[in-house]
C-alpha cells in the first residue's frame, strides 16, 4: 500500500512538472520588474536568456524570462497555444515571482502577445517595449514577398515559390512558415557587418548551455494556427489604445531588420513617438545580440 501511494505521488509528481513552465529570474527582486516575451511560435527565450538577461539586470532590472507553454523548455504536448493560456502564464508569472506590475519586452512574435495581454491587462504592466517585434503581420509578409520578387526577378523557380505562397490561405502556418523561409533566403534576419562582440556573443551562445537548450516545438505553429481564431493581426489600433490607457509604449528595431518595411516602421514611430522609438544602424531581427549595448542603453534610459 506505502509503495502504491508513494508511486501514485511520484506520478503527480512529474505530470505535475512537466507541466510548468521553464522561467529565470535574473537581478535584485526589489528592482523593477522586466518581463521578456520571446518569439515564435515555436520559439524560446535562450537567446536572449544565453546574452543579455544578466546585462539588463545589471542595469537595475528584476529580470524574468520564461519559454511559452508548448514551447522550448517548457514541454507541455497538451498546450492549445491560444492567446488567453498565454495571457494565463504571464499573469503566473507575476504570482510566482510576487510582482504586482512589469515592464513587458517583447520581441518578434512575442510583440503580438504582449500587445495583446497589455491591452487586456493595463493595470499589471508598467510599460510595453516592442523590440524587433511584429505588429503589422500581413503586412510584414507582403513586404517579404514584394522584395522577394524585385531580388530574384531572374530566377523563374524562385518566382514560381513566390506565386505558390502568395495563393495560400494567408491565415496558415504554411502561409506563415513560407514567408520566413523566403526572408531568410533574402538574409533578411543576418546582421550585415558582425562586430566582434556580437560574433563573440554568437560564438559563447553556441558552446555553451542555452544553445544546448535551443529547444524548437515543430508544431506549435500548426497547433496555434488551427487552435487561435485570432491570427494574422494588425496591432496598430491596439498599441494606440494601450497608450490612451496611460501606459508608455516604446519601439526599438534594426534598421536593417528587413522583415519590416519603411512605411511600417513611420507607422510605429507615429504610434509611439519620435522620444520613444529608436532604430539602430548594422543591425538586425536579434538586436540584443547585433548591437548589445546600444540596445541595453535604450532599455536603461526609458525602462529607469
Amino acid at each position: 500500500m506505502k509503495f502504491l501511494i508513494s508511486f501514485i505521488f511520484i506520478l503527480f509528481f512529474t505530470a505535475f512538472n512537466a507541466q510548468d513552465l521553464y522561467s529565470k529570474a535574473y537581478g535584485n527582486s526589489r528592482n523593477p520588474a522586466v518581463i521578456f516575451i520571446h518569439g515564435g511560435p515555436s520559439g524560446n527565450a535562450t537567446l536572449f536568456e544565453g546574452t543579455t538577461a544578466q546585462q539588463l539586470a545589471e542595469k537595475g532590472f528584476y529580470v524574468i524570462v520564461y519559454d511559452r507553454r508548448g514551447e522550448g523548455r517548457s514541454k507541455d504536448d497538451s498546450a492549445s497555444m491560444i492567446f488567453n493560456e498565454s495571457f494565463n502564464d504571464l499573469n503566473g508569472l507575476y504570482t510566482t515571482y510576487n510582482i504586482k506590475k512589469a515592464k513587458i519586452l517583447a520581441h518578434s512574435f512575442g510583440g503580438i502577445i504582449g500587445t495583446l495581454f497589455t491591452a487586456k491587462f493595463p493595470e499589471k504592466v508598467n510599460s510595453l517595449t516592442l523590440a524587433g517585434a511584429l505588429f503589422t503581420q500581413q503586412q510584414t509578409y507582403d513586404h517579404i514577398l514584394k522584395k522577394a520578387k524585385e531580388h530574384f526577378r531572374n530566377d523563374p523557380a524562385l518566382l514560381k515559390e513566390i506565386s505558390e505562397i502568395e495563393n495560400l490561405d494567408k491565415n496558415s502556418a504554411a502561409y506563415r512558415k513560407r514567408c520566413y523561409e523566403i526572408a531568410g533566403k533574402l538574409n533578411f534576419f543576418e546582421m550585415p557587418h558582425p562586430t566582434q562582440k556580437s560574433e563573440r556573443l554568437r560564438k559563447e551562445y553556441k558552446n555553451g548551455e542555452f544553445y544546448r537548450n535551443n529547444i524548437r516545438n515543430a508544431n506549435s505553429p500548426i497547433k496555434f494556427y488551427q487552435n487561435e481564431p485570432l491570427n494574422n493581426l494588425d496591432n496598430r489600433s491596439v498599441l494606440k489604445d494601450i497608450r490612451k490607457k496611460g501606459v508608455p509604449v516604446f519601439a526599438v528595431y534594426g534598421k536593417n531588420d528587413g522583415i519590416f518595411s519603411e512605411k511600417q516602421l513611420a507607422d510605429l514611430t507615429d504610434i509611439v513617438g519620435k522620444s520613444n522609438f529608436k532604430l539602430i544602424n548594422n543591425c538586425s531581427h536579434y538586436l540584443f545580440v547585433d548591437q548589445q549595448e546600444e540596445f541595453l542603453e535604450f532599455m536603461e534610459l526609458k525602462l529607469k
